[in-house]
């Protein structure tokens, strides 16, 4: 943009207009009039003199002739359009062979018709100029807003992590195993073709899943023989309570809601709710199937891990009845075919 001058506002600078025309006369009189209209001015004899000034300056608006030797004012435009910011207004007397679709269609904000009448010049070139500056703003808001969700994203990581550093201060071993299933159920989710937003949800609510094991006795959660009924009943409770923690928090995402329902099963059998089918979130079901297969190859207190081999056997002879048939497959596929691992694309 150009120097700031008495017409700038709302942050932007006077706009400077650059007028191409091999008429000296026509160049001088546009120049006038547009300089006592408020505006910076620079002329052109030739569509190469106006490409050394646009390399050369912030130019916010072209007026340029299209007949004129050398570099006609419609391929002038197009190279504007192509390598600088400016728009351009054609100016012509040809109106019978260069119409309104063709000036668009070159990349033309507007055309005018000679002899110029100058304050529909000036008209023409405010509406253009408003146009610009709409545009701008809204590029401006926009970075803006970008840079706002980056900050709200990193303030989410940040409460997550710390979430899982209080999980991991009582149990070591639920603070692994969030991670991994985090990692586990965003490449599910991404091999299943979900959205980069479902993914990051389904990775944030992976990494805090077990959240609700904070409340958990810490001999139940390390005890190293199994758990009696009435001990399993406290492990049950877990989802509920990670959903009166995390309801209160405005996340872009429904994350109480899926940790709620990590342990629903298709069938109905799981918990707390007893849902069943499509009532049961496909977040949840990731995060479920996930949660299972990591869960069962990991070492516990009470166990030696299972293997991969064992969890996948265990999510495939349920698939449909407790597993949700699509993860399952998807699941598989990243451990038999495309050499995933537990313990990578984890959050790092």
């Amino acid at each position: 943009m150009a120097k700031n001058g008495p017409n700038s506002d709302n942050g932007f600078p006077r706009a400077h207009i650059l007028v191409v025309d091999d008429d000296k006369a026509i160049r001088n009189l546009l120049h006038q009039k547009i300089r006592r209209s408020g505006y910076e001015c620079s002329v052109a004899a030739n569509g190469q003199q106006a490409l050394n000034l646009l390399g050369a300056h912030d130019v916010d608006v072209v007026i340029t002739d299209l007949n004129m030797p050398g570099l006609s004012g419609d391929k002038l435009t197009q190279i504007i359009k192509h390598k600088y910011a400016a728009d351009v207004i054609i100016v012509t007397a040809y109106l019978e062979d260069f119409t309104y679709d063709k000036a668009i269609r070159t990349g033309a904000s507007d055309f005018i018709e000679k002899p110029i009448r100058l304050n529909e010049l000036i008209v023409r070139l405010r509406r253009v100029l408003r146009e610009r500056r709409l545009l701008l703003e809204r590029d401006r808001a926009e970075h803006e807003l970008r840079a706002n969700v980056d900050k709200l994203r990193r303030a989410i990581s940040g409460v997550v992590r710390a979430m899982a550093r209080a999980v991991e201060t009582r149990d070591p071993y639920t603070a692994g195993h969030q991670k991994q299933v985090a990692g586990l159920a965003g490449a599910i989710a991404k091999e299943l073709g979900l959205s980069a937003d479902r993914i990051e949800c389904i990775r944030v609510v992976g990494i805090i899943h077990d959240l609700g094991k904070i409340s958990v006795p810490s001999e139940i959660l390390a005890k190293p023989t199994r758990l009696s009924e009435l001990e399993f009943g406290i492990i049950k409770t877990h989802p509920e309570v990670g959903y009166d923690i995390l309801k209160p928090i405005e996340f872009p995402w429904p994350v109480a809601q899926i940790v709620l329902q990590h342990h629903e099963r298709m069938d109905g059998s799981g918990y707390p709710q007893g849902l069943t089918g499509e009532d049961i979130l496909l977040e949840a079901r990731i995060i479920g199937v996930a949660d299972v297969v990591e869960a069962m190859a990991s070492h516990r207190p009470y166990r030696a891990g299972l293997g991969i081999e064992t969890a996948l056997q265990e999510i495939s002879q349920n698939k449909g009845s407790l597993y949700d048939a699509d993860v399952v497959d998807a699941c598989v596929r990243l451990f038999n075919e495309k050499g995933f691992e537990l313990g990578s694309n984890g959050l790092e």
